[in-house]
């Protein structure tokens, strides 16, 4: 099967991420996959369907098709494309005549007009809807998402099918005016084999015996600051260090308050993955104090290398969470919560080591890349056949 997925290459972000790893799996299974994805460069203007590596991902030898489409800007959050955009989709997708079109969707109006392309070349369509939510509207950052559900709903009743992570997300599009039949639950999924358990240096290199990490961005909605005033009050002394893995608007600001002398220490945005893994398997704990989330693949990454997990119940990450496989964080109370968790997770490694353990097998229960490529695969065969069908009824 021939599938031509348009997603995002860069800025790095969990829609990146996402569209690796399942083009690589895909790719993996014997599929073909043409990628689609938006370019800001002086090369956007022309419609470049050589064969080309997929991702940057230099271990994997597979190559696909690989399109520009043309775009003024682009963002962690959102893209502009040019007007140009849809025709060069457009022309794209008949020339390369894949077999279903999969959306892993990027926050662009081109997201509005995409059934109506696909509907003209007779092609199934499916979509990944990614932006986070949180399931009570208990701030202005979830109200806003909540606005973005309502802008996208009556679109996303147009295509074929829309997959979204959790139980939660669906039965808010449903509310919303989506077709149920037209909602599917498939989790995010993360590579447990690469993502596990393992040595690491990272203590020696740190110089401490317990390490904290919070890895995303350094932004509004990842309520970051609330870990970084608990961590501060808590005053966890010289053998415990939280480690900040990434980059966004706010963390020039937050450096200049918490620093080394709080044992804090900012590493920036980690482009090398092993780095990432590395750091991982050396921590003990992961928080993550988020106002709205999806299904965070950090938070999946970190329980699959074994990390005690701290989350807010925030999107879906709650329902990871629970029945014991982390502590499940109330957004509102991130901080006074927090002030209690450090130091008894700081104190008490068994605690801590009897989480990563279920963890791990939360993840390998629930939630590993394989099963979430080998659901894909199902609705995949479903979609195409229903399209098949109804075009061989219309003849």
């Amino acid at each position: 099967m021939h599938i031509a997925w348009l997603g995002k290459k860069s800025p790095f972000c969990g829609n990146v991420t996402y569209s690796r790893e399942v083009t690589n799996a895909l790719l993996d299974r014997g599929y073909q996959v043409s990628f689609l994805h938006f370019r800001q460069d002086s090369h956007d203007t022309h419609t470049d369907t050589r064969a080309t590596s997929i991702v940057s991902d230099a271990s994997h030898d597979a190559t696909a098709c690989e399109v520009p489409l043309p775009c003024f800007y682009k963002s962690t959050l959102y893209t502009i494309p040019t007007l140009k955009s849809s025709k060069v989709l457009s022309e794209a997708l008949r020339q390369l005549k894949p077999d279903l079109v999969h959306a892993s969707l990027t926050l662009s109006p081109l997201d509005f007009v995409l059934p109506e392309i696909c509907e003209e070349l007779n092609l199934p369509l499916v979509a990944t809807f990614h932006p986070p939510f949180d399931r009570r509207r208990r701030n202005l950052t979830s109200s806003t998402q909540h606005l973005m559900y309502q802008l996208y709903a009556p679109f996303l009743a147009n295509y074929d099918r829309t997959i979204v992570f959790s139980h939660i997300q669906r039965d808010l599009l449903i509310q919303l005016g989506v077709p149920p039949e037209r909602v599917a639950v498939i989790p995010n999924g993360v590579d447990a084999l690469k993502y596990s358990p393992g040595a690491s240096n990272l203590n020696a290199e740190i110089g401490a015996e317990r390490i904290f990490v919070y890895q995303g961005r350094i932004a509004l909605e990842k309520n970051v600051e609330s870990l970084l005033k608990a961590w501060k009050h808590c005053e966890m002394g010289d053998r415990s260090q939280l480690l900040i893995v990434g980059d966004g608007p706010l963390a020039a600001s937050f450096m200049a308050t918490y620093h080394e002398e709080h044992g804090v220490r900012w590493l920036g945005y980690i482009a090398d993955e092993q780095r990432r893994i590395e750091i991982l398997r050396g921590a003990d704990v992961f928080v993550l104090p988020s106002f709205v989330e999806g299904l965070s693949l950090s938070l999946l990454e970190a329980m699959s290398c074994g990390l005690a997990c701290l989350a807010t119940d925030a999107g879906a990450d709650g329902e990871v969470l629970e029945d014991g496989a982390g502590v499940i964080l109330n957004s509102q109370r991130v901080t006074a919560q927090l002030q209690t968790l450090l130091p008894l997770f700081r104190d008490h490694p068994e605690i801590t080591s009897l989480l990563g353990y279920k963890a791990r097998q939360r993840v390998l229960e629930r939630y590993t890349l394989d099963k979430n490529i080998t659901q894909l695969e199902e609705l995949y065969a479903e979609v195409s056949g229903c399209s098949r069908n109804i075009a061989v009824s219309s003849a």
